[in-house]
């Protein structure tokens, strides 16, 4: 390659990770091919709660990582016609799981009774956490790529990898259904499908993917203003009124089956929420997070084979706005970021 060509990029997955790095990677100059096996947004994307919570209980590996979530979202907004956040703060309440972050307030139970009116008995105390927000990721990881393709991406979907091209312990492209696409560098930001992709390359990366059941309901508009997680419920609702619930998944009983538990979760919120008595289900399913064996994101170049950087993590929609400026600087730059010390792929290799 000529050092006065642009730097040709290859992601691999078109989640909202994905998404994110090719909108950078894009907006820094780079030719930028994103290609993803089924449709946008169609893996774990597409069933996420969505919640830009930056809480943590106990010492957190990634605090540096994690503080700049927020703002790297706030900034995007202003970057990306059609990416639109609901910064309205949540409600923690009954869950003794111990997540707080630095700006957290605890309120009493008239403050709660303003924040959250529909609430029938308001606890009388609950952690509210102004600066947290939610977004329909879906739609942000469509605005994030409109924004990459106007920039000069381009986007494959349908279009799943067959194995890669590699010339003296270099990856030089992506060979798929279509053809070969060439590379100077291919991010591995397929989400579950990470771990096998990287196989290929002789990396094993311990992901795991780790089920959670995802819920959403019809409900008339304005019975929730934030995000309300207690004991009883994790809902939160859009500006149509689709109320969005998440549960733990607990096994494959049939009553624990995603219909079933979306029958459950439905009268825990008409006991809990005033004017939910019409609350009906519409879609429920079982999401696959990729979750680290440590719990700690998957970022940064594989040690085995030159050229492959590596994007997989839980929370994916609370850290792709940070993680895709942060990768993409060191991608475009070569200069790593501190932030992302604690990521990097190599910790595996004594494993």
């Amino acid at each position: 390659m000529n050092h006065d060509d642009p730097k040709r990029i290859v992601v691999i997955g078109a989640g909202i990770v994905g998404a994110s790095l090719a909108y950078y990677l894009a907006s820094k100059g780079t030719k930028v091919t994103v290609v993803e096996a089924g449709g946008i947004a169609s893996g774990v994307t597409g069933t996420s709660f969505a919640w830009i919570n930056t809480s943590f209980a106990g010492i957190d590996p990634i605090a540096a990582l994690r503080g700049g979530a927020i703002a790297a979202w706030r900034q995007l907004e202003t970057q990306v016609p059609g990416l639109t956040v609901r910064w309205h703060g949540a409600l923690s309440y009954g869950t003794q799981d111990g997540r707080v972050s630095p700006v957290s307030i605890l309120v009493d139970r008239s403050r709660i009774a303003q924040l959250e009116p529909h609430l029938r008995q308001p606890p009388e105390q609950a952690v509210h956490e102004p600066e947290q927000g939610a977004l329909d990721a879906v739609a942000a990881t469509h605005a994030l790529l409109a924004e990459a393709l106007a920039l000069g991406a381009t986007v494959r979907t349908h279009t799943p990898v067959l194995s890669f091209a590699v010339r003296d312990a270099k990856v030089t492209g992506v060979e798929t259904a279509a053809g070969l696409i060439e590379a100077d560098v291919v991010v591995l930001a397929a989400g579950t499908g990470t771990a096998k992709l990287a196989e290929q390359l002789g990396a094993s990366l311990p992901i795991h993917a780790s089920p959670a059941i995802f819920l959403r309901y019809q409900a008339p508009p304005g019975l929730v203003r934030g995000i309300i997680s207690s004991h009883a419920m994790e809902v939160r609702q859009d500006e149509d009124g689709t109320m969005l619930a998440a549960e733990d998944y607990l096994d494959d009983a049939p009553d624990n089956q995603p219909a079933a538990i979306a029958q459950r979760t439905a009268s825990a919120i008409r006991n809990e929420l005033a004017g939910t008595e019409a609350i009906a289900p519409e879609f429920s399913c079982v999401g696959l997070r990729p979750m680290p064996f440590d719990g700690v994101p998957i970022i940064g170049y594989l040690s085995q084979v030159e050229g492959v950087y590596v994007c997989a993590m839980h929370p994916g929609v609370v850290l792709a706005a940070i993680v895709g400026q942060l990768a993409s600087e060191e991608i475009v730059t070569g200069e790593p970021r501190s932030a992302l010390e604690a990521c990097r792929p190599a910790r595996f290799l004594a494993c």
